[in-house]
C-alpha cells in the first residue's frame, strides 16, 4: 500500500466459469456518468483492504466471495488527495440478487472478452487482464503469532505461554483475514500461544490446526534444518489455501526454506505467498490493526 496514498479503496475481479468461457462481474453506476466498472470501495476503519474488497463486493453486487491472486492496484488523484484502489482476483461462495438503488443501477456478469471491452477505466481493464491470464494460485500465509503474555510474568514452561489480552484481539481480527482468502488448512508451532492465534478462525471454520513441533521456538532453534525442511516441504504440495504460524527468532529459517530473504515481522503480522504449481508467484504483507 502507498503511503501517500490520502484515499484507500478496494475491490476485486470476480470471476466465474461457464461454458463459453469465464465471465467477469461488473456494475453499472448512474452517479459516475452511467460508468461500468469492478465492484470496489473506501476502506472502513480498522478494515485491512482485502475485507474491504470483500465487503463492498458483497455490498455492491451481493456476491459473497472469496480472494486469490493480487492484481495491479490503480493509484490516481481525486480532491481528496492521492488514491489509491487494491485489488484482488476473486470467486463465487454464494450469490442472492441485489435490487437496483441509487448506488448501483445494475449488476451484470459479462463474458471476459466483452468485459474488456465494456468497462469503463483503464486500470479495471488492467486488473481483469491479470486476472484472467494469471495461472491459478493458492495463497501460503504465513503468520507470526500474536502478542504473547511476557515472559517474565509467566512461571511455567514457556510453550505453555499464553496469548495477552491484546493478542487475542489480534487473533480475533486476524481471522477475518484468513476468511478473506478462504483458509483451508491451518498449521502451528504447537506452542500455546502460538495455536491461540489460530484458534478463533479454526472454531469459526471448524477446522483443525495442525501442531508441529518442530516450530516450536526450542525446537526451530535447535534445529533450523529441519524447520527449513518443513516449509520447502509444505510449499511443494502446496494444494489448498493454507496458513503457518511461527515465533520471531524461527521466521528466518521458516522464510529460507520458501526460497525467501526474511524480513522483520510485529507481532500477529501476517505474509501472502500466493504460489502457483510450488512456485511463488508474489508476496504481500498486512499488518495487524489491533
Amino acid at each position: 500500500m502507498s503511503k501517500k496514498a490520502k484515499v484507500v479503496s478496494a475491490g476485486g475481479v470476480v470471476l466465474r466459469e461457464r461454458l463459453g468461457g469465464p465471465e467477469v462481474l461488473l456494475i453499472h453506476r448512474n452517479r459516475y456518468g452511467g460508468d461500468w466498472t469492478l465492484p470496489k470501495g473506501h476502506r472502513e476503519t480498522g478494515e485491512l483492504p482485502p475485507e474491504t474488497a470483500l465487503r463492498e463486493i458483497q455490498e455492491e453486487t451481493g456476491v459473497q466471495a472469496v480472494l486469490d491472486l493480487r492484481l495491479p492496484s490503480a493509484r490516481y488523484q481525486v480532491d481528496e488527495g492521492r488514491k489509491v484502489v487494491h485489488f484482488w482476483r476473486a470467486s463465487v461462495v454464494r450469490q442472492r440478487r441485489r435490487k437496483p438503488d441509487e448506488e448501483v443501477a445494475a449488476v451484470k456478469w459479462v463474458p471476459a472478452a466483452e468485459a474488456l471491452k465494456k468497462v469503463t477505466y483503464d486500470t479495471d481493464r488492467i486488473a481483469i487482464e491479470r486476472a484472467l491470464e494469471a495461472p491459478r494460485t493458492n495463497v501460503l500465509l504465513i503468520v507470526r503469532h500474536a502478542k504473547a503474555m511476557q515472559r517474565k510474568h509467566w512461571t511455567g514452561n514457556d510453550q505453555r505461554r499464553r496469548l495477552s489480552g491484546r493478542g487475542r484481539r489480534q487473533a480475533k481480527r486476524l481471522a477475518d483475514l484468513l476468511a478473506a482468502f478462504g483458509i483451508e488448512r491451518l498449521v502451528s508451532s504447537s506452542s500455546e500461544r502460538c495455536v491461540q492465534t489460530l484458534q478463533p478462525y479454526a472454531k469459526a471454520a471448524r477446522l483443525e490446526i495442525e501442531k508441529v513441533d518442530a516450530l516450536t521456538e526450542e525446537s526451530g532453534s535447535k534445529n533450523p534444518k529441519a524447520v527449513r525442511q518443513y516449509l520447502a516441504d509444505l510449499l511443494k504440495r502446496l494444494d489448498a489455501p493454507t496458513a503457518i504460524c511461527g515465533h520471531r527468532p524461527i521466521l528466518p529459517d521458516m522464510y529460507a526454506g520458501l526460497g525467501l530473504g526474511s524480513a522483520p515481522m510485529v507481532v500477529a503480522e501476517s505474509r501472502g505467498l500466493h504460489v502457483s504449481a510450488g512456485e511463488i508467484v508474489l508476496v504481500e504483507t498486512f499488518k495487524p490493526t489491533a
